[in-house]
């Protein structure tokens, strides 16, 4: 809570100018607020009923100094005048100060979500992988909210409380020591029932904000896989496990509303009998003559000014515990190691072998992924990766992009260990094209010139051409400027990955990697695509991975893992003749590319007989 307290102040800190001038102009306010009363009781007091005045000396002097009691008399426009002019003042002051607190509230936010975008971007992978993109939302909106909330209007507000406590106890027990004591018997209560709700509320706030971020993770992976939903027709198991996490939330929701509701009603009553307590003293003191109706009027007037800021005490507080849990969740986001640069080496990877030695690799949930995996991939070589789900491929390519490190074991490129090579120069240099490509929702170019930004139109076709997509994005009626919508929803699952490949030859990187890249492509344009590569990127080392054997068989080496670990290797014809994981997919794939062919062959017969009858 302390660290909390001390970043939420080091924000404010940033921005002291502004709140510098906006707390002299809540002074300023709050002192004219006071002079209202303080005017109608010395003109009751003073100029109607020939009273001692009880204003101090340096107040006076400017009346004595026109001619006193008689001068205003004799003017008593002035009064009115005077009440007006300083009202007036009040309300630019009160506009300037409004102003200020914003522009720092709003300053704060920003920087805020600056900070927290950038720290976003600079975490590893691992930590998105186990993060929910929902609740980052939530941190990163709804949280930063809550503190620009507070920072704009709260926190004025409570040096506001508390320069009208010190002026009206300094007023009022200069007046009359007794009335003052009994104006502020429930005072003691009032800050009691400000701590104990604060409290309550810092609590709840943080499982109702918890809970909201629940159901902003729900709702972003509905949405994110609406595609799944539609096709597997899960609308209804969604709609009830949002209702689940939107009830829950409604629930806290509300248990937290009954706190403030309960505190509001409570503090109402006790302001209102505060009130009542003072009144009654103040007239049982004005029937006996011991004090004047001016000073009756200041007393009624400044314990009401007085009450309702400490009565706001409690939504200052609870402001700032909403504040404080709202800046723990975003703590949480910036305390977490980033990537940051690194003065690891720049150095050429074109001519290097790769090299897993003795490489193994768990996740954190202690599942075991590579284990004292060996391989070595000849640099300008195209290898190939064969293997079930979850027996290590992915994880090769991520950690080669230093996505992972290695738990033991030594990733070299070029005899250089991969974990001195500066991240970026490395990951500028590994050109990575998945499965389920990541596309912007911007125009098709929009998307290509994001990897080389530097490239020129003639370049960018040059390499759809070469992935196979420069045909079918000039066929769209704005080609190249056609908005392909969010995710690349608009194109099909093999047009967004030649639109991804293009994209990353764009970047002519040193090593490509194909992970499954061409699978929503048919085989023939999969084989296209692949002596493009040969002709315009020969000289690259390429890792492909992937099931579909013809795509592998014509890698110079191919690779077949199982569990984690290398279990033959050798080219098409070497591991098609050797029993073996390879061979079994080989003889399953011929067999149903055979079967597919008699189909076609049974159904262009069929075809053929139905034009004969015809003729």
């Amino acid at each position: 809570m302390k660290t909390n307290f001390r970043a939420l102040w080091l924000l404010a800190k940033e921005n002291y100018k502004l709140y510098l001038a906006a707390l002299l102009c809540t002074v300023a306010t709050v002192t004219i607020g006071f002079m209202t009363p303080l005017i109608f009781s010395e003109t009751i007091d003073v100029v109607l009923s020939n009273g001692p005045s009880s204003m101090p000396a340096w107040a006076k002097a400017p009346v004595l100094a026109l001619g006193g009691r008689e001068f205003l008399r004799q003017n008593y426009w002035i009064i009115p005048l005077v009440l007006i002019a300083i009202n007036i003042l009040n309300g630019f002051l009160s506009y300037y100060k409004e102003i200020c607190t914003t522009r720092a509230g709003e300053t704060v936010a920003k920087t805020l979500r600056d900070r927290i975008y950038r720290q976003l971007t600079y975490l590893p992978f691992a930590y998105h992988v186990r993060a929910e993109t929902g609740d980052l939302i939530q941190r990163s909106t709804s949280d930063v909210e809550t503190i620009r909330r507070f920072l704009s209007s709260q926190v004025i507000e409570a040096f506001r409380a508390i320069i009208m406590a010190v002026i009206a106890f300094t007023i009022l027990f200069g007046r009359n020591v007794e009335l003052a004591f009994y104006s502020m018997i429930l005072i003691p209560v009032m800050f009691i029932a400000s701590y104990t709700f604060f409290t309550i509320n810092t609590k709840n706030f943080k499982k109702t904000d918890e809970s909201e971020g629940k159901m902003s993770a729900v709702l972003q992976e509905n949405l994110t896989g609406v595609r799944v939903v539609r096709a597997f027709g899960m609308q209804q198991s969604e709609v009830e496990k949002f209702d689940t996490v939107s009830s829950d939330f409604r629930q806290k929701a509300f248990k937290q509303m009954k706190y403030l509701t309960a505190y509001w009603t409570s503090m109402d009553g006790v302001t209102m009998l505060q009130i009542m307590i003072t009144l009654i003293a103040c007239i049982f003191k004005a029937v006996k003559g011991e004090i004047t109706v001016g000073t009756l009027i200041v007393f009624t007037s400044y314990i009401s000014m007085l009450l309702y800021p400490l009565r706001q005490l409690g939504r200052i507080l609870s402001e700032a515990g909403k504040s404080l849990v709202a800046l723990g969740r975003i703590t949480e986001i910036m305390d977490e190691k980033a990537e940051g640069k690194e003065a690891g080496e720049v150095t050429p990877l074109l001519n290097g072998d790769i090299v897993f030695d003795h490489v193994s690799f768990g996740y954190e949930d202690g599942t075991k992924i590579l284990d004292d995996f060996c391989m070595t991939i000849p640099t300008g070589k195209t290898v190939a990766l064969l293997g079930n789900t979850g027996s290590g491929k992915s994880t090769i390519v991520h950690l080669l992009q230093r996505l992972f490190a290695p738990d033991t074991g030594t990733i070299t490129i070029g005899g250089v260990d991969i974990q001195t090579i500066d991240r970026a120069y490395l990951r500028s240099h590994v050109g990575l094209m998945l499965q389920e490509p990541f596309l912007y929702g911007r125009t098709v170019m929009g998307n290509l010139a994001i990897a080389a930004p530097k490239k020129s139109e003639p370049e960018i076709f040059e390499m759809s051409r070469v992935a196979h997509a420069d045909g079918f994005i000039r066929e769209f009626e704005n080609g190249y400027e056609t908005i392909i919508g969010e995710r690349g929803v608009t194109l099909s699952g093999g047009q967004r990955q030649r639109v991804a490949i293009a994209r990353t030859l764009l970047k002519e990187n040193n090593i490509l990697v194909f992970d499954d890249s061409l699978s929503a492509v048919d085989m023939q344009t999969d084989r296209a695509i692949r002596d493009e590569l040969k002709t315009n990127r020969g000289g690259v080392t390429t890792i492909i991975i992937s099931h579909r054997i013809n795509t592998l068989a014509e890698a110079d080496r191919i690779f077949v893992l199982e569990n984690g670990k290398l279990t033959a290797e050798g080219t098409h014809k070497e591991l098609t003749g050797r029993a073996g994981l390879y061979q079994q997919i080989f003889a399953i794939q011929s067999a149903l590319e055979d079967d597919l062919n008699k189909s076609r062959d049974a159904v262009a017969k069929e075809e053929s007989k139905c034009k004969d009858t015809k003729k």
